[in-house]
């Protein structure tokens, strides 16, 4: 099967050597996103907008795959404090329905550009 690379000016463009995504036949696997404004590349200011932005870029690429978040089957999320984990299921529930993808949430100590939080996704289109 060949590689398709997805790309969209409506997420952030690639801040080092990775392509937004790569399809490979139906399945979708995004490159995180951080809370970056795609037309400033300044990251947003709070956890909460962050948060809100990380799912933005994430739609964004799925509807450039041509898909959409309801097609993401697997979702990992990064946070530098594990005390928002509340907080992100508030927001993810704005961005997905039942039934859910599959997530990991990992705690780690620092995310690029000092982001607050991060999350990468599979989709599987159709």
């Amino acid at each position: 099967m060949s590689r398709k690379i997805i790309s969209t000016a409506a997420a952030p463009a690639a801040i080092g050597t990775y392509s937004q995504a790569v399809q490979v036949g139906d399945t979708v696997y995004m490159s995180g996103q951080i809370g970056l404004d795609p037309a400033t590349m300044q990251m947003v200011e709070g956890f909460e907008a962050q948060t809100v932005r990380v799912f933005e870029n994430l739609k964004a690429v799925a509807e450039a795959a041509g898909g959409s978040l309801a097609d993401a089957v697997k979702l990992n999320i990064y946070l530098t404090d594990l005390a928002n984990f509340a907080k992100v299921n508030e927001t993810m529930a704005k961005y997905f329905s039942q039934p859910f993808p599959a997530r990991a949430a990992v705690g780690v100590k620092e995310l690029p550009r000092g982001a607050l939080v991060e999350a990468d996704a599979v989709l599987v289109l159709g």
